[in-house]
């Protein structure tokens, strides 16, 4: 895996994604899934439950690993064609992020440690990647989650 990234969407949206095998963010913007290639890691980060609520999920929702492929636009009615990117989806349960705070790199020792998701698509360390996929109980191909890296 060349790289790991968290996006950030309602876990609503990442269940639709998840279900059908595709990822997008940003409302549908492009460039951001540009910057990533097929093999990186992805891991979501939902906020809330439903776009525009404010219920306190703040839960990881979905990891797996982007495809082979190119981004392209989908369908959603109403002229909307948001960018997406496929993946594989590992089988993992939806997981808080509060209890990992002290442990990530990206939110460690950091009182404002939300910032940064709201830019929708960061990178992030291995290390990260795999603490996260761990608290998730991550299984890969029926693999244990850590062999599938």
């Amino acid at each position: 895996m060349s790289a790991c990234w968290v996006a950030v969407a309602s876990a609503e949206h990442v269940r639709i994604g998840r279900r059908d095998g595709f990822m997008q963010v940003n409302h549908g913007k492009a460039a951001p899934l540009r910057r990533i290639n097929p093999g990186d890691g992805i891991v979501y980060y939902s906020p809330s439950t439903v776009l525009g609520e404010k219920d306190g999920l703040q839960s990881f929702t979905a990891i797996g690993t982007v495809r082979q492929g190119e981004v392209y636009e989908g369908v959603m009615g109403g002229g909307f064609t948001p960018a997406r990117r496929d993946v594989d989806w590992f089988d993992a349960k939806e997981t808080p992020i509060k209890p990992l705070l002290g442990r990530l790199d990206f939110t460690a020792g950091k009182p404002n440690w939300g910032y940064q998701l709201r830019f929708g698509l960061f990178e992030i360390s291995e290390r990260d990647f795999r603490l996260i996929g761990e608290a998730m109980g991550c299984k890969a191909s029926g693999a244990s989650y850590l062999s599938a890296l």
